[in-house]
C-alpha cells in the first residue's frame, strides 16, 4: 500500500509538473507577442451575428476595437436598427440559418437607404446552395472559403474576397485545467462520415488511451460499443470546449466531406481548400494539433514547426505515437502554433482586412 501511494504521488507530481511547464511556456510566448498598433476608423457598423459563440464574440469585440462604433443587433431587428442608427456599414454573419425568410428584400431595403452592405460567409462551401442566392443581396461578399471565389464571381457579384477565419484572443487561449478535462488524444466535432470511417478505423488503437470524442451523431460509429466510453454526445459549450483542447496532449482536427448529400447542401460539389475554424481555436489553446491537409493550410501554418499533419489511419497512428513519446518536441511544436495564431490570426487581423476591403 505504501509503495503504490508513493507511486500515485509520483504520478501526480508529474502530471502537474507537465501542466506548469506547459502553461507557463504558453505565458512566456504571450509576454513575446507585440502589442497591435491600432488604429479606429471613424465609422459606425451594424453587426448581424447568426450565433456562433466563439465567432460572434470575436468579430464583435474586433470591430469595437476598430470602429468609431459597433452596435449588435439581431436578424429580427436589422431593419429597424438599420433605420435608427443610419451606421456607415451593415454586416451579416452567414446570413444562414437563423435567419428570417424575409432578410434578403430587407438587405435591399437597406441599400436603398444609401447604407453600404456585407456578409461573410463561413460555413462554405457546404451551404452553396443558399448561398448562391443570398449572396446576390449584398454590396460585398467576403468568404473563408478560397475556392468559393469564382464561384460568387460568376454567380454577378462585383466585390468578392477571400477572408479566413480567425480567433478571439479572449476566449480561445491557454488555461490551466482540471484533472477530469486531461486527455491523450481529443476530438470534438460532428460524426460526419469521413470522421466515422477514421475512428472506426482507429477503435482497437484507442482502447489503452485517454481519449475523449465529442458532438453528436456518434452513434454512426460501427465499433460504437469499444469506443461509447470515450465518447460525450451533443453540443460542447464553448469554455469547456478550450479546457478540453488545453487539457489534451494531442487534438485531432479532421475537415468536413464536401460532397453532396444530408450532411451538405453543396450541390455544385464546389471542394474545399480553405481550413475550418478549428485549425485556429485549437491552435490558440497551446496544444499540439494534428491535422488533415487542406491545401489552404500551408499558407497559414507549417507542418512539422507550429502543427502537424496526416494522410490516413495509418499516418495518424503513427504521429499519435511518437508526440506522445516525445513530449518536449510535442510542447514545442504546441508553443510555435500559439505565437503563430496570436500573431497572425486574430479577429483583430481580419477585421482590419474587412474594413480596407469595403473602404
Amino acid at each position: 500500500m505504501k509503495n503504490a501511494k508513493m507511486r500515485i504521488s509520483s504520478e501526480d507530481y508529474r502530471a502537474g509538473y507537465q501542466e506548469g511547464y506547459r502553461y507557463g511556456g504558453c505565458q512566456a510566448i504571450l509576454a513575446r507577442i507585440p502589442p497591435r498598433i491600432s488604429g479606429k476608423k471613424n465609422i459606425r457598423v451594424l453587426y448581424v451575428p447568426q450565433g456562433f459563440e466563439a465567432i460572434d464574440q470575436g468579430l464583435s469585440e474586433a470591430l469595437q476595437e476598430l470602429t468609431a462604433e459597433c452596435i449588435v443587433t439581431t436578424p429580427e431587428s436589422m431593419l429597424e436598427a438599420a433605420r435608427a442608427g443610419r451606421p456607415d456599414l451593415v454586416l451579416v454573419m452567414n446570413g444562414l440559418h437563423v435567419f428570417p425568410a424575409e432578410h434578403e428584400e430587407h438587405i435591399r431595403m437597406i441599400r436603398q437607404m444609401g447604407i453600404k452592405t456585407a456578409v461573410w460567409f463561413v460555413d462554405d462551401p457546404y451551404f452553396t446552395d443558399d448561398t448562391a442566392r443570398l449572396s446576390m443581396a449584398y454590396d460585398v461578399v467576403f468568404t473563408h472559403e478560397q475556392d468559393c471565389i469564382s464561384f460568387y464571381k460568376e454567380a454577378g457579384c462585383s466585390q468578392v474576397y477571400y477572408l479566413p477565419l480567425a480567433i478571439s484572443p479572449n476566449t480561445f487561449a491557454p488555461v490551466r485545467t482540471k484533472p477530469e478535462q486531461k486527455f491523450d488524444i481529443c476530438f470534438i466535432g460532428n460524426a460526419f462520415w469521413n470522421r466515422v470511417e477514421l475512428f472506426d478505423q482507429l477503435a482497437s488503437y484507442l482502447q489503452d488511451k485517454k481519449v475523449l470524442i465529442a458532438g453528436g451523431h456518434w452513434d454512426r460509429l460501427s465499433h460504437h460499443d469499444q469506443l461509447s466510453r470515450f465518447i460525450r454526445s451533443g453540443w460542447i459549450p464553448v469554455s469547456e470546449t478550450v479546457a478540453y483542447y488545453n487539457g489534451s496532449k494531442i487534438v485531432i482536427n479532421l475537415h468536413r466531406p464536401t460532397t453532396a448529400g444530408s450532411d451538405n447542401r453543396n450541390g455544385r460539389g464546389i471542394s474545399g481548400s480553405s481550413i475550418n475554424p478549428r485549425t485556429y481555436e485549437i491552435s490558440a489553446c497551446g496544444t499540439l494539433q494534428i491535422t488533415d491537409v487542406r491545401k489552404d493550410l500551408f499558407k497559414h501554418y507549417r507542418p512539422g514547426y507550429d502543427i502537424e499533419t496526416f494522410t490516413d489511419g495509418d499516418d495518424l497512428r503513427s504521429k499519435i505515437d511518437h508526440y506522445l513519446k516525445h513530449e518536449e518536441e510535442r510542447v514545442k511544436i504546441a508553443w510555435r502554433s500559439l505565437w503563430t495564431t496570436r500573431k497572425n490570426h486574430t479577429f483583430a487581423n481580419r477585421v482590419s482586412q474587412l474594413l480596407e476591403f469595403v473602404f
